[in-house]
């Protein structure tokens, strides 16, 4: 790549030559459809909120009012947002002949709602809840709007027991499943974009690494740094939903 390209030309390079895709996003790249991040310093909702005292897998099995009472405007914003451009550029990248995995770290559903067919979700998603009790699964869409207006805790239609977002919470696993098919992936890939991550959470924010291990290209996306950068080929620190659409512009068109 030539040293006078831009950062955004050098990364349309790169997806013009690669073969197999994985795009690793986190928070920041829903925020712009109105989502809010996790920790980003004063605005993130763990600068409000301690997680392990709201989210976490023993709040939620011993007061899991707390639990919902702080979803609750969450869940609002989440279930009312769209994909903004950033997901729609990814989808455009995978029409234009790209075989693309998407590992998200965020259970907003708006990958697929852009539509992007192979989405890899490493903390779950909102789209489901499952009885505590019964362990029987709902689609969340129908106890939702209930508990976003009223407060209404989701309760199962069978056995009364309370119904839990098929979210990760703070002391779960992640779905086995959904981590060999992410490592999978990072390994199989000839260029990873981390797109809206910063990174710190494992063990997702190692995946870049088992792709750069293996001879990946990097691409970075992210407001602010992540350990990866000295080891990127390309870095903007810029917002996602700005870069991404400007990078898929060119990787297709030229």
């Amino acid at each position: 790549m030539s040293d006078a390209a831009s950062p955004i030309e050098d990364a349309a390079e790169l997806f013009r030559e690669a073969k197999r895709v994985v795009a690793l996003t986190g928070a920041g790249i829903s925020t712009p459809s109105g989502i809010p991040d996790f920790r980003s310093e004063g605005t993130g909702l763990w600068s409000r909120d301690e997680p392990m005292e709201v989210a976490s897998l023993n709040t939620f099995r011993t007061f899991p009012e707390r639990f919902f009472e702080w979803f609750r405007p969450l869940a609002s914003q989440i279930f009312n947002a769209e994909p903004n451009s950033a997901h729609k550029a990814l989808v455009e990248l995978e029409r234009a002949g790209h075989e693309m995995t998407i590992v998200t770290q965020n259970i907003d559903v708006l990958h697929q709602k852009a539509g992007s067919k192979n989405v890899v979700e490493m903390h779950g998603s909102i789209r489901t809840m499952s009885c505590t009790q019964c362990f029987n699964k709902f689609e969340t869409r129908f106890f939702i709007q209930d508990f976003i207006d009223n407060g209404v805790i989701p309760k199962c239609p069978n056995c009364n027991g309370i119904l839990k977002p098929d979210v990760i919470l703070f002391g779960e696993q992640l779905p086995q499943t959904a981590w060999f098919d992410a490592q999978r992936a990072a390994r199989q890939c000839d260029l990873m974009l981390v797109a809206g991550s910063s990174l710190e959470v494992l063990p997702v924010a190692g995946l870049p690494m088992q792709a750069l291990d293996r001879g990946a290209h990097l691409i970075i996306i992210n407001n602010t740094p992540t350990y990866l950068n000295v080891r990127a080929d390309v870095v903007i620190m810029n917002d996602v939903s700005t870069t991404l659409p400007e990078i898929a512009k060119r990787a297709i068109h030229g």
